[in-house]
């Protein structure tokens, strides 16, 4: 079954659930760099090694791509509640086809049907 012959709700409370799922990892890991900032400004130039643990400018770079990741995310899941408003959610923007309801139960914020999707990827 594809999304335009299903209800909006479910659609939408997919999109819910992933929004909700994507905002609190933004907190934590947000909450995590506010942590080692900190930890960072008590730190001096010479001392930014943690000893029991890796060096403080990688923990910062590797929590900062995960905020990004996660920010990138959070703007998928605006773009498909855009197009759920506008109608257009469930749409392969490459094709033009329904995207199966089984794929955006997996990823609801599938722009792509999986066939458009793993060719856009290569």
């Amino acid at each position: 079954m594809s999304a335009r012959g299903h209800g909006t709700a479910e659609l939408r409370g997919l999109l819910d659930e992933l929004r909700a799922r994507i905002e609190a990892r933004i907190a934590r890991v947000s909450a995590e760099l506010d942590e080692l900032a900190r930890a960072r400004r008590s730190e001096s130039d010479d001392d930014e090694h943690d000893p029991e643990g890796v060096p403080l400018s990688a923990e910062w770079s590797r929590l900062s791509g995960r905020l990004d990741a996660a920010r990138a995310e959070l703007s998928g899941v605006e773009e498909s509640e855009r197009r759920l408003a506008a109608g257009e959610y469930g749409v392969c923007t490459a094709c033009g086809r329904a995207i199966p309801i089984a794929r955006l139960r997996a990823r609801p914020a599938a722009l792509t049907c999986v066939p458009c999707g793993e060719r856009l990827a290569r």
